[in-house]
Formats: structure tokens, C-alpha cells, sequence
């Protein structure tokens, strides 16, 4: 038993109805009695894939002594599901940055004989296993809901999650003419008493936004995904950007953000690895946080992240006062 990152379901939540099951192909939750059940704790790698297929708000991933993770003992139940499971576990993954879990089940095959998917093997720099002598039996409905439904962050899964680039500041022309409002009537000069001129010439609802890819949040993104790559990282605590109205103009222009609140979002371990990996990516750090003490916990995340990297770049930490404004700065 070791102290590490897990599930953990709040059964007075839970309505059983399975979306959770669906959206774990690693096997670790079944409805049991019309409630999800951990039925394996080896078989959860503490990820939290499944948060976003639950409607109840029912699990979270929480820090506990438990079994600890085998990606043995995943990958060899997975494999019996078909190709398309087995990549969506792999994607899944290393879209959290799990490159070690990654390529223990890239070995697990290549022992066996089994395909593995070209994809992750490209991302991780590592040639294909050599093709299966035998196709594994199709893979159940259930399982299949795994690798292409819900928010599993899977191949096909959630599109809130998946990987976008943008222009910064574009947005659809239906979307913009409902943020636009005419100006108020005002009378126009040398007009006559009693009579006014109105203007009705439409203004922006609001200044551009800088914001150019998604997703944004740290448990969300790839730290592989092309906006990171040499690119000026800004890590920002939640409530910056609403703190401060100019913050995508002093802050967010040109940069590629990730967002966390230290104090409320759970896997703490899961932030040190992307964290570090953006870094390695990265051409630049900068950081947006609270004057709040608990704020603080995201430079301390950052911190331990780049003794974790193999660069170790200067940080760079502007600090916001909570009436607005910015109360200072320092750099580590």
C-alpha cells in the first residue's frame, strides 16, 4: 500500500446509472447493487477520466493509501477488448502526460505479439510492435461507449477536451452580433428643441479576447499538443482573469495559457507531470496568481515541476490584489 491519487465515489451521488462504467476502459468501476463501485483499486490510475462522464458529480479523485497501479494487469484485460479500446487507453494516457504507464503497455504488447496502435507509438518516439498473429475478440458495447463515447478524453471522446487552435480574438459572426449593442441615443448638435438625432451606431460589448487554443484547463490539456511547443507558457490561478478586466490584454496576449486553482482542484501529483512536460516545451514561464496565502500553492507546484524538467527556466510571478490591480511581482 502506498499514499497516491485514486477515485473515490460519493454513493449518496451516485444514481448507478452507469455513465462512469462506460467511460472507463481500464476496467476499474462496475454498478454493483445500482451503485458504482471501485472493484479494483489497481485498475485505477488516479486520473479522473471518469469525473466528466458523471452527471451526479459523484466522484472525484482524492490522495490515499491504496494498491498501487498496475498497467500490467490493465493492459492485459483491455487487450481482450480490441484495437480500438487499446488505443483509446494508450490516447488517453498520454494525453495526461503518463508517458511511463504508456510505454509499459507499448512493451506488454510488443511482448505478446500484438499490435500496437501507430499513434501512440509515434508519440512517444517508439517504433510500432510487430502485428498480432491473431485478432483479439470485438470488443463489448460497453466498451466501445469507452473508446468513443462520453468525456473519457479517449480517442473521439469529449469535445470540450479536445486539442484546438485558433486565431486570438476570433470568434463566429452569429456570436458576435449578439455581443454587439447600439450606443445610446444622444441629441445631436444644433438639433431642434424638443427633437433628437439618435446614433445608432453598434460598439463591441467587450474588448477582444487573446485566448488562441483550448482547452485550457491543467487536468485537460496535452502538454504535447502544438500551442505548447516553444511557446511563452502563462500558468494562471482561476480567479485571475476575473480579478483583473485588462488581463487578457496584459497578460494573456501572445502566450499559451493553462489555468488550476491549487486549493480546490484535486491530483496534485497528475499537475507536477504535465507541469514539468510543459516546461520542457516551453520557451518561457510566467505565472498569474491571488494575493490569497492559497494561492501561493501554484508557484510551489511550478517550483517542484521544474526540478522535475529537463530545463530550468526563470519563472516569472505576478501576484494580483483581490480589488484588482497588480500588488507585485517576483521572479524564481
Amino acid at each position: 500500500m502506498a499514499m497516491r491519487e485514486i477515485i473515490e465515489i460519493d454513493e449518496a451521488k451516485c444514481d448507478g446509472c452507469g455513465a462512469c462504467e462506460t467511460g472507463c476502459p481500464e476496467g476499474a468501476l462496475r454498478i454493483i447493487d445500482g451503485k458504482a463501485r471501485l472493484v479494483g483499486e489497481s485498475l485505477c490510475d488516479g486520473l479522473g477520466a471518469c469525473i466528466g462522464n458523471c452527471p451526479r458529480g459523484a466522484i472525484k479523485v482524492t490522495r490515499r493509501e491504496a494498491e498501487p497501479y498496475s498497467e500490467a494487469k490493465v493492459i492485459e484485460g483491455i487487450a481482450k477488448l480490441g484495437p480500438k479500446v487499446v488505443e483509446a487507453h494508450l490516447e488517453h494516457l498520454i494525453r495526461h502526460g503518463q508517458d511511463g504507464y504508456a510505454r509499459e503497455a507499448l512493451a506488454w504488447l510488443e511482448e505478446r505479439g500484438i499490435a500496437a496502435p501507430a499513434s501512440a507509438a509515434a508519440a512517444l518516439g517508439k517504433a510500432a510492435a510487430k502485428p498480432q498473429a491473431a485478432e483479439p475478440r470485438a470488443a463489448s458495447p460497453a466498451a466501445s461507449l469507452g473508446a468513443s463515447g462520453g468525456c473519457s478524453g479517449g480517442g473521439g471522446g469529449c469535445p470540450g477536451s479536445a486539442s484546438r487552435r485558433f486565431t486570438a480574438g476570433s470568434m463566429r459572426a452569429d456570436a458576435a452580433r449578439a455581443l454587439v449593442r447600439p450606443a445610446p441615443s444622444r441629441a445631436a448638435p444644433g438639433a431642434a428643441a424638443g427633437g433628437a438625432a439618435s446614433d445608432q451606431a453598434p460598439r463591441p460589448a467587450g474588448g477582444p479576447s487573446a485566448l488562441s487554443h483550448w482547452p485550457i484547463q491543467l487536468h485537460l490539456v496535452n502538454p504535447r499538443a502544438p500551442q505548447y511547443a516553444a511557446a511563452e507558457l502563462l500558468v494562471a490561478a482561476d480567479c485571475t482573469a476575473f480579478a483583473l478586466g485588462s488581463f487578457h490584454a496584459d497578460f494573456l496576449a501572445g502566450k499559451s495559457l493553462v489555468i488550476a486553482c491549487p486549493k480546490l482542484d484535486q491530483g496534485r501529483e497528475i499537475y507536477v507531470e504535465k507541469l514539468a512536460a510543459l516546461i520542457d516545451a516551453a520557451a518561457g514561464v510566467s505565472v498569474a496568481i491571488m494575493e490569497v496565502p492559497c494561492c501561493s500553492g501554484l508557484v510551489k507546484l511550478l517550483l517542484e515541476a521544474r526540478e522535475k524538467s529537463a530545463r530550468k527556466p526563470a519563472i516569472e510571478v505576478a501576484v494580483l490584489g483581490i480589488e484588482g490591480g497588480i500588488v507585485k511581482r517576483m521572479g524564481y
